[in-house]
């Protein structure tokens, strides 16, 4: 006993010297760890005799306590000296006058988000939103895009393991809508997309915006006029706009669409321009009248119903827009690039 009380004198005189938390740590392994000086005293208690064994594990139990009790009070002392001495160093005066504000701004692609939204909703579209985590029905099925169509190799999709997969196009909203929504109905589908792609032109996530208009006799007239009407508002002069025939499984007849170049106008020089490639003219969406397959899958009469749909690129739209020749760089939040959208 009279070691015990040696080895709490010491460990109270090592705490009391103890300038931070690690040294206290040290401290308290080396008295009260499973191998500390005190601890082991509890080995001595085997060779006392039943009558004095009692007295002497509560003699060192009360040593132990009385160690980690003077082990926490030095401990709250030493946080509490870090603290008032970190609050004198970081102390800031109130009083000083402000540095001012800097003005943010809305990223580029939201911009051409909003802007695409405002023109179509200023048409009569309404905007309709769905899932991005999709099942395969309504994101190939219900499109006219079975199991083994070649169109699917061409989506390179991410699947999840629980077999459902991020949408590669916003179409699945408009299936949606159809089986939600009372006929005649039109909306535009704005959202995030995902393909397993990514160069200069193309990312694994981008933006698309896809129409949807269904009413009785709808025709690729009315459809060739709303895209018409949208490339002009949208680019803000008239330009020539042309319709390749092509093919997607959701619409027949399907075309492409292509812009007169906005740099060029179209006009060959010497040097090919760099946004057309000399050719004066640019691609900027797909689009075509309403498959009646997938109005089946939606459940719409096809004897009464037409209607035609469209999808384009957000970050398409706003590198022609904007000039920017990277569609990377939407991404890589350079501060140098997002503040000339201010």
């Amino acid at each position: 006993m009279t070691e015990l009380d040696a080895l709490v004198a010491r460990a109270e005189a090592e705490v009391a010297a103890a300038a931070d938390r690690a040294a206290l740590d040290a401290v308290r392994v080396e008295f009260l760890g499973k191998k500390g000086l005190i601890t082991e005293q509890l080995k001595s208690l085997g060779k006392l005799s039943a009558e004095d064994k009692p007295a002497a594990g509560a003699r060192i139990n009360a040593a132990k306590e009385r160690v980690h009790a003077a082990i926490e009070a030095r401990r709250e002392a030493v946080e509490g000296a870090a603290l008032a001495a970190a609050l004198a160093s970081e102390r800031i005066d109130v009083t000083l006058a402000g540095r001012g504000q800097r003005p943010g701004g809305l990223h580029p692609v939201t911009l051409t988000l909003e802007r695409v939204t405002d023109i179509f909703r200023s048409a009569g579209f309404a905007v309709a939103e769905g899932p991005e985590v999709e099942d395969e029905f309504h994101n190939f099925e219900a499109l006219n895009i079975p199991a083994h169509h070649p169109a699917r190799a061409m989506h390179d999709t991410f699947y999840l393991a629980d077999g459902r997969l991020l949408r590669t196009h916003t179409s699945p909203v408009q299936i949606r809508a159809l089986k939600r929504l009372p006929l005649p109905l039109r909306i535009i589908a704005p959202g995030r997309v995902f393909r397993c792609d990514s160069d200069v032109t193309h990312t694994p996530m981008f933006h698309q915006v896809e129409g949807l208009l269904v009413d009785e006799q709808v025709s690729l007239a009315d459809l060739k006029g709303i895209l018409r009407d949208f490339l002009s508002a949208f680019f803000e002069q008239s330009l020539e706009v042309r319709f390749r025939a092509s093919y997607f499984p959701f619409t027949e007849p399907s075309a492409e669409v292509d812009v007169q170049c906005m740099k060029c106008g179209g006009v060959q020089t010497n040097e090919p321009c760099r946004i057309c490639k000399g050719t004066g003219w640019l691609e900027i969406a797909g689009c075509g009248v309403v498959h009646p397959e997938v109005f089946r899958h939606a459940g719409v009469d096809a004897t009464r119903w037409t209607g035609y749909a469209f999808g384009m690129g957000i970050e398409r739209l706003a590198m022609l827009r904007y000039g920017v020749p990277d569609i990377r760089a939407y991404f890589e939040n350079d501060l140098r690039f997002l503040r000339q959208f201010r």
